[in-house]
């Protein structure tokens, strides 16, 4: 499957209403610390929202609701894709994309056969600290040979960084702290879909 190269992730429903209709295509619904109800609203709320402009979902994490909600993509982390029913996801039909952080990670994506891989971070990012050193963009280039299924970057990437992140090899630039902390998400927003569509009509 062919990725948007611009990939941003919100953390509720709230913010997808902001971004998504700027002209957002692919978008990472990410809820953390939520009752089971509200978890459901938010998705349902977020794929209708997602419906009326043509944007992909992927719910983050709650593979079960997604499933009960007729979800398109599901995004898992490795410890949420060992404790996962993978089995369940793929009749379900949805799509799946997982985080990978080191070879071994690596490993356990490509056999769940993803729909995408997600590597990060890839610079350092300051959303939460992470265990692993920033990959660079020498890792995406060797972890683009290493995959049949597109490449999602993620970690610390700017619009300024956006065109860098692709040319390397990544098939979407992931983002949260680059707009979510702007002053003006939406202008941001719109300067990311910008820069992005440059970059693919410079191709």
């Amino acid at each position: 499957m062919k990725l948007d190269p611009f990939y941003p992730i919100v953390p509720d429903f709230a913010w997808a209403a902001r971004l998504v209709p700027q002209g957002v295509r692919f978008l990472q619904l990410r809820i953390k610390d939520a009752s089971a109800e509200t978890i459901r609203t938010e998705i349902a709320q977020t794929m209708q929202l997602c419906a009326e402009h043509d944007c992909l979902l992927v719910v983050n994490d709650y593979w079960r609701e997604a499933i009960e909600l007729r979800a398109e993509f599901i995004h898992l982390g490795q410890e949420d894709l060992a404790a996962a029913d993978l089995g369940a996801i793929k009749r379900a039909g949805l799509k799946l994309g997982i985080s990978s952080h080191s070879l071994e990670e690596l490993g356990n994506a490509k056999a769940a056969e993803p729909d995408y891989v997600a590597l990060g971070p890839v610079y350092e990012t300051k959303l939460k600290k992470m265990p692993w050193a920033p990959q660079g963009l020498a890792r995406i280039k060797q972890w683009r040979a290493a995959l049949d299924c597109p490449l999602v970057a993620i970690g610390g990437i700017t619009v300024e960084r956006a065109a860098g992140v692709l040319e390397a090899g990544a098939d979407s630039a992931s983002v949260i702290t680059d707009i979510v902390t702007d002053q003006n998400p939406e202008a941001r927003t719109r300067q990311w879909i910008a820069a992005t569509e440059r970059w693919r009509e410079d191709r």
